[in-house]
């Protein structure tokens, strides 16, 4: 049976994480009121009373290749 790896898929682990630690001080030099510029995170939160809303908090998500691997080995068994 073939085994669905993120190398398989074209991903690089290593390479998105070198990509990280160059990017890290352009990220943070983006940082505001009501906002955290980490990498490597899954999604982020943004406070939007910094914008002067009263308590909305805004969030954002993002999906990665895992759920794509998880739906392919679905596929396969």
């Amino acid at each position: 049976m073939y085994r669905l790896t993120y190398a398989s898929s074209g991903v690089s682990v290593e390479a998105g994480d070198e990509l990280i630690d160059r990017i890290k001080s352009v990220a943070k030099s983006t940082q505001r009121g009501g906002c955290d510029p980490d990498l490597g995170q899954f999604g982020g939160m943004f406070d939007l009373k910094a914008c002067g809303y009263v308590d909305p908090v805004l969030v954002s998500g993002t999906d990665g290749v895992g759920t794509k691997l998880q739906v392919g080995c679905g596929l396969f068994s």
